[in-house]
């Protein structure tokens, strides 16, 4: 078992390797900061959300300062504004983005308590979430990231780097924090859990999170974490605590632990009044508050009092110019607010393989076959080979995808290849999953995770939204370009947690790019373009067609890639359009034999395209969707609404839909075949329209 530091409050004299001064100006700027919005900004309405940092603040600096590595990170929450001033914020830069206005950390778009700062010469501050717990699984990617790039790529100038993350009592009884616990102690990772104990989460004691209310105590068995647990307003005992725990992670290379208790002097939010709280209590809060305690602690001994009032108004002054500059700035074009939704020339800060300087290697759309056909299963896995063996930055991980090569045996051989650093399993959390990949994508890796089934997705929901807004959220201040490999629907059965397919989920999550290939062929040319590409990608492989022999297709070459948002015409005619995608394309080929009809496979749905539809229908003049996912909210609707919006007069029937009913997969084979379109039921569709 690790050993646990107890909490103890020190009278020793002041340490130091501490910049004590400076720890007193940023405390006092800090404060400044939050009494200049609860009296003037948030009354005068310029400020709308606004979180009190005071007495969490002094242990956060103190933090901020041992960060010093050149690839160091850490991911906050919305009371973590001391430590960004610590790492050199501009303090016009947080009122300003606490104002919404233009510049900062997000433009505006994002409420301004929720930070990124993007440091390519020191420690940055990774994009923190709106989620409570949501800061931990990326925070863990990176610190395998930092692991990665010294172990596996030798590059020594990863060796002592390390990611810290911050969370109050209420976050550690969130899943990320479990998810990320989980994978750094099993993969001995670099990293720091930073857990600011003020014993309330929003209005619930921590006792409620957590049994016993003190998650340093429960966790002094869990093998592989060090624990450290103290008080957060005794400058003595927090500098020293907060030293010891960055130190052992940065020498010792594995994960500690470290709980602080602080008290919450203002309410959860502006708006919170405390009311749960005894006027007892209250008062003890304040007595504990670190500003007076660390007065009392550097005044003589390190500095003099009038040092410390210089201080406090060097504070004061630089806090009303930087208002006075954050009040000048604008508010962003409003016509702006659509770009960097995707990536499209101007490169992010931060994030993604591009940024260190990447070139993809010249693709080509004209395959150059060779061999027998493969089924969708070897090609996708000879992809991956061949990227993983051109780019060291790939790595490939998930639930059984190491010895075993996945449910699905797509990565069979892969980890006996390239290695357990590159390829690799992981535990059985989807959560800590995709928030990893995240974390390594903003450290410059492209991770390639892989979720077992597209049900399997649900637990990773909330990373996966945060994914794809990070660039958009940030202005292109940061970027974490995935690329999730997803089987999904059905195969030979059906069943409600297996066969689902429900794609358009992830169309309607901003900043995913989503392909969905029929054939082995799509398949190599999307997933090259997306290992390639700077955004994140959900690559979704129709199970049905893994090893379908109607999907089998000649290795189209390693030069092979496809853009995204350019359909194929399987087939041409002049009597109707049949517009599907993945399994279906295969089944609406065999009910157009004999038809003069258009189909066409849209290979991806974010973007699609809307070009080739729409031309098609004004050719054609009728339009068939045929889609496996459910009718209702299904991306046929969308396609159809673009058809009656943009083609309407060029129609000689309504546009159909066929799909799905609003039901789960069922298991029977006969139910199967009856909730799926079928060629039979497609062609019947087909003919209805062609009668009108």
């Amino acid at each position: 078992m690790d050993q646990v530091v107890v909490k103890g409050r020190e009278r020793n004299a002041p340490d130091d390797k501490i910049d004590w001064r400076r720890l007193a100006y940023v405390l006092h700027l800090s404060r400044t900061l939050d009494e200049m919005e609860e009296s003037r900004l948030v009354p005068e309405k310029k400020v709308l959300y606004q979180f009190s940092a005071r007495g969490h603040d002094m242990a956060q600096i103190l933090l901020g300062m041992q960060l010093t590595g050149a690839h160091d990170a850490t991911c906050g929450y919305y009371r973590s504004r001391p430590l960004l001033l610590s790492l050199g914020v501009d303090p016009a830069d947080a009122l300003g983005s606490a104002m919404g206005r233009a510049g900062g950390y997000s433009d505006g778009r994002d409420i301004g308590v929720v930070f990124n700062y993007p440091n390519r010469s020191g420690a940055s501050a990774l994009p923190m979430c709106g989620g409570v717990g949501a800061q931990y699984t990326p925070t863990a990617g990176w610190a395998q990231a930092m692991k990665y790039y010294a172990d596996t790529l030798g590059r020594a100038d990863y060796a002592r780097d390390i990611g810290v993350v911050l969370g109050g009592d209420g976050s550690v009884a969130s899943n990320g924090f479990w998810a990320a616990i989980t994978a750094a102690t099993t993969q001995a990772l670099p990293m720091l859990f930073y857990i600011e104990d003020n014993g309330f989460g929003i209005s619930v004691p921590s006792t409620v999170q957590t049994p016993g209310g003190n998650i340093a105590a429960n966790l002094a068995s869990w093998q592989g974490l060090r624990i450290f647990d103290g008080d957060g307003c005794d400058p003595a005992a927090a500098a020293r605590l907060i030293r010891e725990a960055v130190a052992f992670v940065r020498d010792m290379r594995k994960p500690a632990l470290l709980r602080l208790t602080v008290p919450r002097l203002q309410g959860h939010s502006f708006q919170d009044t405390q009311a749960y709280k005894s006027e007892d209590l209250v008062r003890q809060e304040w007595d504990r508050d670190p500003l007076p305690r660390l007065r009392e602690f550097l005044v003589p001994a390190v500095m003099t009092a009038g040092e410390w009032d210089d201080a406090r108004q060097k504070a004061h002054d630089d806090a009303e110019l930087a208002r006075q500059a954050a009040e000048a700035r604008p508010v962003a074009d409003p016509a702006t607010v659509t770009d960097n939704v995707f990536y499209s020339g101007a490169m992010q800060a931060m994030g993604g393989q591009h940024r260190d300087g990447y070139v993809a290697p010249a693709g080509t759309e004209i395959p150059q076959p060779s061999g027998a056909r493969m089924n969708m299963v070897t090609a996708i896995r000879k992809t991956l080979e061949h990227e993983l063996s051109m780019n060291e930055r790939v790595v490939v991980f998930g639930e059984d995808i190491g010895p075993k090569g996945g449910v699905h045996a797509v990565t069979l051989g892969l980890q006996e290849k390239f290695g357990v650093g590159r390829v690799f399993d992981t535990s059985l959390s989807e959560e800590g999953i995709i928030g990893r990949a995240v974390g390594m994508a903003l450290a410059g890796l492209v991770p390639v995770p892989e979720i077992q089934f597209r049900k399997y997705a649900e637990p990773a929901t909330e990373q996966i939204n945060d994914c794809g807004t990070i660039r958009w959220r940030t202005n292109n201040r940061f970027a974490a370009p995935i690329v999730v490999r997803m089987p999904g629907g059905f195969f030979k059965c059906g069943d409600p947690w297996h066969s689902q397919t429900n794609e358009v989920a992830f169309v309607h999550q901003p900043g995913w790019k989503v392909a969905v290939p029929s054939n082995a062929e799509d398949a190599v040319g999307l997933l090259r373009t997306a290992l390639r590409g700077n955004d994140p990608v959900i690559f979704f492989e129709h199970r049905a067609m893994l090893d379908h022999a109607w999907a089998r297709r000649p290795y189209p070459g390693d030069n092979f890639t496809l853009p995204f948002g350019k359909a194929k015409f399987t087939r041409t005619g002049k009597d109707i359009t049949i517009v599907t995608w993945g399994a279906m394309v295969q089944r609406c080929e065999d009910a157009a034999e004999g038809i003069s009809a258009d189909v066409i496979d849209l290979r991806t749905l974010m973007p699609w395209d809307r070009e080739a539809v729409l031309s098609s229908v004004r050719k054609t003049r009728r339009c068939l969707i045929v889609h496996e996912d459910l009718g209702s909210a299904g991306f046929g609707a969308e396609i159809a609404a673009v058809v009656a919006d943009e083609a309407f007069m060029d129609l000689d029937a309504p546009v159909s839909r066929l799909t799905m009913p609003d039901i789960p997969s069922p298991h029977n084979p006969v139910l199967l075949d009856w909730a799926v379109p079928s060629v039979e039921r497609i062609a019947e569709r087909i003919a209805a329209l062609l009668e009108f």
